[in-house]
């Protein structure tokens, strides 16, 4: 017979060993700007003040290269959730709900999944641009994809980020809201963090903001600081502030109610910036997969996991489609089965231990409007290259190209040294053909297996 005093030990030691699991697995936050530049802020060099999120970056790991999903947004935040190039999850350039079945794909593992499956709460919160539904298209909502409370905007705020008018929460409506699009979106975050999680579960809180996507709007007061209150650069700068303050406001809440030990915090953005005066001097900027499109900052940050004050240098790129396996790999879970992963852990450079890191495939992008259509980069090098059959250039994607963009073959092969030609300047193709060669063999298999596992929309409503 087991006395009273000792079940109670038991159970109270039972209680701790729960409460100990829970507090062992952190909380992650993911805080994605858009169309934020590669030299915006103030820890890449950038003008405009933004103390907050350059703490983020003192305090943990800072990649020098580092890349979106794609040139464009839906895309890259398809590759950001499922660790897979967006083709395979269903998404071949920016959404436009009413005239596309496009969506990210019910059949994809999400980010969200697989922390739910876990044991976390998880909400996204800010711009979604993933596919909602319409009158005509059935699409999933973000509740599908893995989030238990979401509060989004189909693309941009509307009218613009001030006093926008077009948020959901959890599928209905909100109206017009007042205040400026980042400042609501933390308002929500933290209304979600003090009244709408469980508070026993660790969480996954999904911030994707909508600055400083165009039509821009911030306060009269930041504006002024850069320039001129209706100067389009000093604007565009005053949403990149406003949204440094939100996070600034943010992070504090973070740290209110769980120590910064407890929690992992990833910052970048979903594509370079559509300024040219914005991207660090790279070539091309937003819509185009040269460097400048595609190179945006990158940081990750986890008191006492991550050493504070790191740099990964320019030699060791990394990007978006690494968040998922990396933060699987951060907190031990094994990623789906049977699920290519086009990312890889980044694990052994946040936390350095006895496994070397090592990339077991190329970045690759391609985007149907860009020229080049297609890129790759392999440690120091790029190799880019243009359609090899005719396909438009519009902005607008439409899904009868599908079949075309499956089959295509490529030409017109550039080489580039990103650590010594950053600019993309020099064609190198010439002088290392041996490089070529071994570069367009890898850019070609992997284009082979996305264009395998790609969607196709034209045929029917599930991209079969």
């Amino acid at each position: 017979m087991i006395r009273p005093a000792l079940l109670c030990v038991a159970i109270l030691a039972s209680l701790s060993l729960t409460s100990l699991e829970a507090a062992q697995k952190p909380n992650v936050v993911m805080l994605l700007a858009d169309d934020l530049g590669y030299q915006d802020i103030g820890c890449y060099d950038g003008p405009v003040k933004t103390p907050a999120i350059d703490a983020l970056a003192a305090g943990g790991v800072r990649f020098q290269a580092f890349y979106s999903g794609c040139a464009v947004c839906s895309p890259s935040r398809a590759t950001l959730l499922t660790g897979r190039h967006h083709i395979r999850a269903g998404v071949y350039s920016w959404i436009h709900d009413a005239s596309q079945r496009s969506h990210l794909l019910l059949r994809e593992n999400t980010l969200a999944e697989v922390l739910k499956q876990e044991g976390y709460a998880t909400a996204h919160i800010g711009k979604w641009h993933l596919g909602l539904p319409t009158e005509k298209y059935d699409k999933p909502t973000p509740d599908q994809h893995g989030f238990d409370y979401w509060f989004a905007t189909w693309n941009n705020a509307e009218p613009s980020h001030k006093n926008p008018h077009n948020f959901i929460r959890n599928g209905k409506p909100v109206g017009k809201l007042e205040g400026y699009s980042c400042q609501l979106v933390v308002d929500e975050a933290i209304d979600w963090l003090d009244h709408h999680r469980d508070a026993k579960k660790p969480f996954f809180l999904n911030v994707w903001f909508h600055e400083p996507h165009a039509p821009i709007a911030a306060p009269e007061d930041i504006v002024v600081k850069y320039g001129k209150k209706n100067d389009s650069a000093a604007v565009y700068s005053g949403t990149i502030d406003n949204t440094n303050l939100a996070i600034e406001r943010l992070v504090a809440k973070l740290h209110e109610i769980d120590k910064p030990e407890n929690t992992l915090i990833i910052y970048a953005s979903d594509n370079g910036s559509y300024r040219d005066d914005r991207t660090g001097g790279l070539r091309g900027k937003k819509g185009v997969n040269w460097e400048g499109g595609i190179r945006v900052p990158g940081i990750f940050y986890w008191p006492g996991t991550i050493e504070a004050g790191q740099v990964i240098a320019h030699e060791t790129p990394a990007g978006i489609v690494d968040i998922f396996p990396t933060v699987c790999g951060l907190l031990g879970i094994d990623p789906p089965e049977g699920r290519h992963l086009d990312g890889s852990n980044l694990t052994p450079l946040l936390a350095p231990g006895a496994t070397k890191f090592v990339r077991h495939q190329p970045l690759f992008w391609h985007l149907q409007k860009s020229r080049p259509i297609v890129a790759i980069r392999d440690g120091r090098y790029s190799l880019v290259a243009q359609p090899d059959y005719e396909m438009s250039t519009s902005n607008m994607f439409q899904e009868k190209w599908i079949p075309t963009i499956k089959s295509g073959t490529y030409t017109n092969y550039q080489l580039f040294d990103l650590v010594d030609d950053p600019q993309q300047k020099h064609d190198l193709a010439k002088e290392k053909p041996e490089v070529v060669a071994k570069l367009k063999g890898k850019l070609l298999e992997i284009n082979s297996s996305i264009m395998a596992d790609g969607a196709d929309w034209h045929l029917s409503e599930e991209g079969e």
